[in-house]
């Protein structure tokens, strides 16, 4: 083994799977590299297994449990994160932070959703991907990137004014429900009074 996988426990970011619709394996490949705790939701389970992908946590309701406590043998050392009323993403996410991890990536979160994780960011960086884009917070309202020519999503409460600034020139940008904006390749800057979301497109 090379010696670049021998990092840090809770060094690198999680991987939380709780849906695999519209994610390809090919998007998620690059965030095994660093061998990171895998943890994925019960209805998951048997496509992340069909990647050839370790679990560490099962995040599963007690029914679950019951019914395939063979897992625990056949994916040894596997264990189960008991959930209860659906609440996967919730359980997942203060596991990680109980454990001192320090960033994850959220695989298959309802990119509408993200305000609700906001108030974990404080413990926990997380980035969202919802189908072909990534999102990730900008928490302290000043964002810079380069950028090929794309497409991004600005995601922030209705109404959130925001300024942008690229090769092109300055604009100023009232969010609206999915805001994308075109950016040609160069230096992006975006501002704004709070936090926000981007959303980056990402190749399958």
């Amino acid at each position: 083994m090379s010696s670049h996988h021998f990092v840090k426990e809770q060094q690198e970011p999680a991987l939380l799977v709780l849906d695999t619709s519209g994610i390809s394996f090919e998007q998620i490949a690059p965030l095994l590299e660093w061998v990171p705790t895998i943890l994925v939701a019960q209805d998951e389970v048997p496509v992340v297994i069909s990647w050839g992908v370790k679990i560490d946590l099962i995040l599963a309701e007690m029914e679950f449990q019951k019914s395939h406590y063979h897992l625990l043998e056949e994916q040894y050392p596997v264990k189960f994160l008991g959930v209860r009323d659906g609440k996967f993403h919730e359980e997942g996410l203060q596991y990680l932070i109980a454990s001192k991890h320090g960033a994850v990536n959220l695989i298959g979160f309802n990119h509408m959703n993200v305000f609700d994780l906001e108030p974990m960011l404080e413990f926990l960086d997380i980035v969202v991907w919802d189908g072909p884009i990534r999102y990730f917070p900008v928490k302290n309202g000043h964002f810079k990137k380069w950028f090929p020519d794309t497409s991004l999503q600005l995601h922030a409460p209705e109404g959130t004014i925001l300024e942008v600034q690229t090769p092109e020139g300055n604009e100023i940008i009232q969010v609206r429900h999915a805001t994308f904006i075109e950016v040609e390749e160069g230096i992006t800057i975006i501002k704004g009074n709070r936090l926000f979301w981007i959303g980056e497109f990402m190749n399958a």
